[in-house]
């Protein structure tokens, strides 16, 4: 396998909704394992998320969790998802999917590099930057 660099989220609570919004979005196979099932006995925590995996069909891969017994979530500003590819590849459905609910921060339009582009914060608080290659 070769080595690669996949974004991580972490939520406060909310992980598998969050997932299951991004499989919903992205398609593809969702693998989740809650800390119950990794063998935590706390119900506190039991149903929260420990790991949950992501691989759309064209190859994005986005992981996330619930924060871990024990340590303080701190959102903020400083991770932003981006997916890029070709026109025709389906990233305008997955624009539009992620914006319902969200807050754009840069439309989804053609920028003055000749790649249709957009920014925003979707419903969970996650920042995405989406560019339509040439487009």
């Amino acid at each position: 396998m070769a080595s690669q660099l996949n974004p991580y989220l972490t939520f406060g609570g909310n992980a598998r909704e969050a997932m299951e919004f991004y499989h919903s979005v992205l398609g593809g196979e969702l693998k989740v394992n809650t800390f119950g099932d990794l063998g935590n006995p706390d119900p506190a925590v039991a149903d929260l998320v420990m790991h949950a995996n992501l691989l759309s069909p064209k190859g994005y891969h986005l992981m996330a969790s619930d924060t871990a017994p024990g340590m303080t979530l701190h959102p903020g500003n400083n991770v932003t998802v981006s997916l890029s590819g070709d026109p025709g590849e389906g990233l305008e459905e997955v624009w539009a999917k992620l914006a319902d609910g969200g807050e754009v921060h840069v439309p989804f339009e053609k920028q003055m590099w000749g790649d249709t582009f957009g920014q925003l914060k979707d419903k969970f608080g996650v920042q995405w930057m989406v560019d339509v290659l040439g487009s």
